[in-house]
């Protein structure tokens, strides 16, 4: 199951975009997004986000 961020908390750093290695994170509406069907469950986001907004 891919991971999920909390839109209400992100600050969109863009940590989680650099650190993901297949490329399954974006930026739409100002927040960061991951895609599910690309999303390997690898968790690199979840340690890298500043605010711990992301989840599994």
């Amino acid at each position: 199951m891919a991971h999920k961020i909390d839109g209400a908390v992100c600050i969109n750093c863009g940590a989680c975009e650099g650190t993901c290695p297949v490329s399954a994170i974006s930026e739409q509406d100002g927040k960061r997004v991951i895609d599910p069907a690309v999303c390997i469950d690898c968790g690199a986001c979840v340690s890298s986000c500043p605010v711990s907004c992301i989840s599994a």
